[in-house]
């Protein structure tokens, strides 16, 4: 959570996306799944949560463009610049936003609490942590 007052800010790799968060989710997850990993280019994505009353654009809205992948996820990014920003389970938002940490302006006190959908990651990713690991989502299999 934040200091009473305080407010997150974030934004795209050139700029001109903003956003700003009220209140962050305590769940955080690396996720490993071939989606986030193509998507983002990188071993997994780190995404937080806040409640959709929480999150707000502050500039550039209109840039952002929608990837709806074949299993219904949407995944948000700017149209300038590329920068991952946003991702909705099919079905639509329940009331939340996820958006990756990655772009976050503002330093957060709360750290990732988990690796989700490791039955899809990279062969040459090591885990190094202690976090627990799920073979899909938080409701499936804990490996570790």
């Amino acid at each position: 959570m934040n200091v009473a007052g305080s407010k997150f800010h974030g934004s795209c790799l050139c700029g001109a996306i903003h956003y700003e968060v009220d209140e962050i989710q305590h769940e955080m997850a690396h996720c490993h799944c071939s989606m986030c990993r193509k998507f983002h280019g990188a071993a997994y994505a780190t995404f937080g949560e806040a409640r959709s009353e929480h999150f707000r654009w502050l500039a550039g809205e209109k840039l952002l463009k929608s990837y709806i992948a074949q299993n219904g996820t949407v995944r948000q990014f700017c149209s300038q610049c590329g920068s991952s920003l946003t991702f909705h389970a099919p079905g639509g938002t329940d009331g939340f936003v996820e958006f990756t940490l990655g772009t976050l302006d503002d330093e957060i006190e709360h750290r990732p609490d988990a690796h989700i959908y490791i039955g899809s990651k990279a062969g040459w990713c090591e885990i190094h942590d202690d976090l627990p690991q799920f073979w899909e989502s938080r409701d499936s299999q804990q490996v570790k």
